[in-house]
């Protein structure tokens, strides 16, 4: 059975090298990526790494991290839902981003408008090197100046005593923990700051039910239909979100 999938495998793979053998001349003259095994498995793997980029070094680990925390001290279970509150997150982070992804933009213009073929590594390195400076310096710009001397102390640590003197403050293996650390921090402070009235009105409400005899209610059940109305009354989620966008510097 194996070697009836790899016969299958290389007969299309066959035909399909045919077929591009066979396409015009100005086309076979452009950079065939199928062709290259390894830049196809380069490409593969950035393409696979957008995620994780989006989640890791952009505004979507503050946003998503408060929205969440907000979600748990409402207490309202699975209102909004994760889908909604990520959703949410990620289009916040979009707009905090957009200068971010303007100055990519304007980077990568010339590379896209070039004219002639282009090796697909030279593409590649092209790409990589159009986004590695903007967004170097939202990293910069956004760590804390403490978490930033404590992993460019960390990574000058790990390196042997002969290379100590090539690491620098604004490198990216610095950066990026530095950044991650700096949005979580400030995440939870932010959550620490949001929870506050919510507890006092749960004390309140416990209270309350207390000096009434009332210990079999649930305060929380009691206490969920106060905090959404102060929620509400206060435009929390706008509030919210305008915070969380124009705390970036970029």
């Amino acid at each position: 059975m194996k070697r009836l999938v790899a016969a299958l495998v290389g007969l299309a793979a066959t035909a399909f090298a045919c077929t591009l053998h066979a396409a015009p001349a100005d086309a076979a003259r452009t950079d065939d990526i199928l062709g290259k095994p390894l830049a196809l498995v380069v490409a593969l793997a950035l393409v696979s790494l957008l995620p994780f980029a989006f989640m890791s070094v952009t505004a979507f680990v503050k946003i998503s991290t408060v929205m969440q925390i907000t979600k748990s001290a409402i207490g309202a279970q699975n209102v909004p839902s994760n889908t909604v509150v990520m959703a949410l997150a990620a289009a916040l982070t979009l707009l905090a981003m957009a200068p971010v992804g303007e100055k990519i933009m304007d980077r990568a213009a010339p590379i896209v408008n070039g004219k002639g073929a282009k090796d697909t590594t030279e593409l590649v390195a092209a790409g990589i090197d159009a986004v590695r400076e903007p967004m170097r310096d939202f990293l910069k710009n956004n760590s804390s100046a403490k978490e930033k001397e404590r992993f460019f102390q960390v990574a000058r640590e790990a390196r042997p005593a002969a290379e100590k003197a090539k690491v620098t403050p604004n490198d990216l293996p610095v950066l990026v923990p530095a950044f991650v650390t700096t949005e979580l921090t400030e995440a939870f402070a932010l959550g620490f700051l949001i929870f506050l009235p919510f507890l006092v009105i749960d004390l309140v409400v416990s209270n309350i039910l207390l000096a009434l005899g009332m210990q079999m209610l649930s305060p929380t059940q009691v206490s969920l239909p106060f905090k959404l109305l102060l929620f509400v009354a206060i435009d929390g989620w706008g509030l919210l979100a305008q915070a969380l966008v124009a705390g970036y510097r970029v």
